[in-house]
């Protein structure tokens, strides 16, 4: 396996299986075998267990489901095991926190069906945390739960659609159109000159936090071509050469990380402040400590994320 496809929520080799998608007979039988397993997920919120966390299976056909209102996602194997994901946000907790569709939000929620060490929390809180495999299988059902929250009447006609495919597609009974997940493809750039990376910080972002700089790619627009608009658009840094390095899925809610090394051709930045609030050249000495929490005027990008591991690999000469 390629360094680059070691990326959190990439590379597990997970069986996707889509050619039972289409039959329900199977699939329905699947779901009644005893080591099948399903993971709910409540508002974007995936169940996790244990004190080290880990997703949080249970049987389809457990006490909790009945907050379903749609039926279960197939999303493959695992080891043979047959993988489902089923949205109970229809669930009324007792309390509902501040902090519910925050940039990052803290809160756990219980649910009385589980035992005490299960509890829907935030993935951004755990995705370093978890193996390989359950990251992949989490970001895929959170992904995919997410666009049916989003996508549940028909773009064509205004009918309300119905879940086709085990999950991936639903179909308008109105006016017969299909329509399909959705993945929007984002470019996240590791732009650097001589001995410096570009650093910089969106509005919401907690205090000191700085990432690569990001953006979505337009229609009709190549990988390189947007790259160098969105560095421009957003620093006023002209980039150069561009060369692909590695991709992420990013659940959040349903993009494709796609990962690039630009080399700028200048230096002096110029924000756009109605699109971050601010960037700056961090170097490679600075970047090291603050890496390693030396450096508290300088918080990196979230362990997990695709903008962690390219500086990771940038500071340690294996990018390539």
């Amino acid at each position: 396996m390629k360094l680059a496809e070691t990326v959190t929520f990439g590379g597990s080799g997970l069986d996707r299986a889509a050619h039972l998608r289409g039959n329900p007979d199977e699939l329905a039988a699947l779901a009644a075998a005893a080591d099948a397993r399903c993971l709910p997920i409540w508002r974007g919120k995936p169940l996790f267990a244990g004190e080290n966390p880990q997703a949080g299976w249970l049987e389809p056909g457990h006490a909790l489901f009945a907050d379903a209102d749609e039926q279960s996602i197939f999303l493959g194997f695992d080891g043979g095991a047959p993988c489902f994901a089923r949205d109970i946000s229809d669930w009324e907790p007792e309390d509902l926190p501040d902090t519910l569709g925050a940039f990052f939000d803290p809160s756990e929620q219980r649910h009385p069906a589980l035992d005490p060490d299960q509890r829907f929390g935030e993935l951004r809180g755990v995705m370093s945390r978890l193996t390989p495999r359950d990251a992949e299988l989490t970001a895929t059902a959170k992904a995919i739960l997410g666009w049916h929250q989003s996508h549940g009447y028909c773009a064509r006609c205004g009918e309300k659609t119905v879940i086709t495919m085990s999950g991936w597609q639903r179909e308008c009974p109105a006016c017969k159109a299909h329509h399909f997940p959705r993945t929007d493809p984002v470019v996240i750039m590791l732009i650097t000159r001589g001995n410096e990376v570009l650093m910089g910080r969106s509005h919401p972002w907690p205090e000191g936090m700085y990432s690569l700089l990001a953006g979505f790619v337009e229609p009709g627009e190549t990988i390189e071509a947007a790259v160098r608009r969105e560095t421009f658009e957003e620093t006023g840094v002209r980039v150069g050469e561009v060369g692909y390095l590695s991709s992420q899925p990013w659940p959040f809610p349903a993009s494709l990380m796609i990962g690039c090394h630009g080399l700028a051709e200048s230096h002096e930045i110029t924000i756009d402040p109605a699109e971050i609030e601010d960037a700056k050249w961090v170097s490679r000495e600075k970047m090291m400590a603050a890496m390693a929490g030396e450096d508290e005027t300088l918080k990196p990008a979230r362990r997990g994320s695709i903008a962690h591991f390219l500086i990771r690999h940038w500071l340690a000469d294996r990018l390539d």
